[in-house]
């Protein structure tokens, strides 16, 4: 007689009753940073776009009107105030997007101030969560 080798359906069980377990250890915990990564992110961008903006404004006096926007980062714009040092080849190569795929909104307050605002997971504003807003103004 041939003895054959192999595993028992049993064994393969237990294996993978094992494997199921450690998924369901494990995966919570990948999931609920998956958030919290986007946030950090999302933080990271803006201060990158704060450091443009006050390049912008070290050279052109003030920061970019609401209504020339981020865009003034990538392309010189016109408009008021109209930028008189503008740096050849702008100040960011790219305008980012924000880690949920929307782009960032700007607000210039005053010559001298601006918010940026991520709206979050769900695009709009308020909500809980990965969908909170997340303001320049809280770095």
């Amino acid at each position: 007689m041939k003895k054959q080798s192999g595993f028992t359906l049993i064994e393969i069980m237990v294996v993978l009753a094992i494997l199921a377990g450690l998924v369901a250890m494990v995966a919570p915990n990948i999931i609920g940073e998956a958030g919290a990564a986007r946030v950090k992110t999302a933080k990271a961008e803006m201060a990158n776009i704060s450091q443009a903006l006050d390049m912008y404004r070290l050279d052109n006096f003030s920061y970019p009107s609401t209504s020339q926007g981020l865009e003034a980062l990538v392309n010189k714009p016109s408009g008021s105030p109209e930028p008189k040092n503008y740096k050849s080849g702008g100040y960011m190569k790219k305008l980012p997007t924000d880690p949920w795929g929307n782009a960032y909104q700007y607000f210039s307050k005053k010559s001298n101030e601006f918010e940026i605002i991520s709206l979050g997971a769900d695009g709009e504003e308020g909500g809980d969560d990965d969908a909170t807003d997340i303001s320049s103004k809280d770095l």
